[in-house]
This record gives C-alpha cells, structure tokens and sequence, in this order.
C-alpha cells in the first residue's frame, strides 16, 4: 500500500509531457513491466556504447509489437523517470519503504546484473589499471542521463575538426545508424538462438527421462507379468500332483475293496 499522497505522485510520475507540449497516455503497471522486461534485455548493449538513439527505436518497435504505441521519446523519458524515482527509494534504509515503489526489483535486477557483468569483464581483463575501474564504475553508474552530455562532448569535438558537408554528414550517420542496428540484431538473434538451444537440450534431457520412467514401468510390468505366470504354472503342476494323488488313492481303494469282495465270496 502506498502512503497518502502516494497515488498522486504515481500520476505526477506516469503523466509526462512530451517536448511539443502535448500530455501522452499514463503507463499501466503491466505496460511498465514489459517496458522494463525489453529494457533489461537490451541493457548489456546500452553500456557497449554511448549514441543508443537507434536503441531506444528498437525498444519502441518491440513495445508496438506487444501492442503498446510508445515513440523512442517516450521509453526514453520512462526509463530516465523510473531511474530517478529507483535511486530515491534506494537511499531508503527501511526495506518496507523500497518495495511501495512497484518497480523496485524490476530495476534492482537490471543494475545487479549490471554489476556482475562489470565485475566479470574487470576480472577477464587481469591486472587492470586504475584508470580502467575508474572507467568501469563510471559505466556502471552513469545512465541515460548523460547522453545530453556525451553528444554535446562528441559535438565540440567535431566542431574542432574540419567541417563536412550536410550530405556526407547524414549519409554517415545513417550509415552508422544501420551498422548498429544490424550488430543488436546480430546478437538479438545470437541470444535467441541460446536460448532454443538450451530449451532443446531441456526438452531432449526431460523426453530421455520420460522414456527412462516408461522403460522402467514397462520392466516392472513385464517382471509382473512373468511372476503371474510362474504362479500360474507352478498352481497347475501342483494341482496335477494333487490329482495324480487323489487317482492313485481312489485305485488302491477299489483294489482294496475288489480284493475284499473276491475273499468274500470263496468264503461263502
């Protein structure tokens, strides 16, 4: 439950205003949610480079392919937002206090997996120099935010080299621009294509157990299936044992009395 006031504020956050002025749809929980699902998928190739404007296009396409119609702005904007109201809750010291913030693990995630991919890279590079954690932890904790600064950095730096012409400029960039989408693309499809395999090799590890379970099943039935039959034989050989018996008896019982009957009568 979030304190008085806090589904105001929750408003305040998910009404935004674009740059022309006009107010766009509020977020739905579940919208957010999938918004964060496709973020934290894409966030390994958001630290790989500094110019994501292709990036936040891909994110806006793959939000209109879950039916949300959402301008690369906008999930731009979004994600700056919950970025901002993550890092304020994070400061928080009571843990109850984090989780009126519906997002709160949503992002904890996203930036726990950050680290750990920090901390990876930083441990296959050996003995880096200071310089290399310094750059390290400022990946790690620079965001979107510093975009503005990285672009308007990469502007005086061109200003200071010889000037081109609009045409070449732009045929650059969107060549640039292609390259980059190819190459998330490129590893989108590598990603999908790891995890069919791994869900393959799930599927043929569980279908060897179901015909290991159906082997065995089988083995006992056949096992019962020869133990009935063994006590079918074995009830057949004894009641022919007994009948033997019984027919041997019943003959020295008619000898016996024939034999009685014959003395009988010479007596007589």
């Amino acid at each position: 439950m979030e304190p008085a006031g806090g589904s105001h504020q929750l408003h305040h956050h998910m009404m935004s205003v674009d740059p022309g002025g006009d107010r766009f749809p509020q977020w739905s929980l579940q919208e957010t949610r999938d918004f964060l699902m496709i973020r934290a998928e894409l966030d390994p190739t958001f630290m790989e480079t500094k110019r994501n404007k292709v990036l936040w296009e891909l994110v806006s396409t793959k939000m209109k392919e879950r039916g949300y119609n959402r301008s690369a702005d906008q999930c731009k904007c979004k994600w700056k937002n919950l970025v901002t109201r993550y890092k304020g809750f994070e400061t928080m010291e009571q843990e109850g206090m984090r989780q009126q913030f519906p997002f709160y693990n949503e992002l904890q995630a996203i930036f726990t997996g950050r680290m750990q991919r920090m901390l990876w890279m930083e441990a296959e590079g050996g003995g880096s120099s200071s310089t290399k954690k310094r750059a390290l932890m400022h990946n790690l904790s620079s965001d979107d935010e510093d975009e503005n600064e990285n672009e308007e950095s990469d502007v005086d730096k061109a200003n200071k080299k010889k000037k081109k012409t609009t045409t070449t400029s732009v045929n650059k960039d969107s060549s640039s621009s292609s390259a980059l989408l190819k190459e998330v693309m490129d590893k989108l499809m590598k990603q999908q294509m790891q995890i069919e395999s791994e869900w393959m090799k799930l599927y043929e590890r569980r279908e060897e157990e179901r015909r290991m379970r159906e082997m065995e099943w089988r083995q006992r039935m056949e096992a019962l299936e020869n133990d009935k039959i063994m006590f079918d034989r074995r009830w057949r050989e004894k009641e022919e044992e007994r009948r033997i018996k019984e027919e041997t008896r019943s003959e020295k019982r008619d000898a016996l009395i024939t034999l009685l009957l014959n003395k009988l009568r010479q007596q007589d």
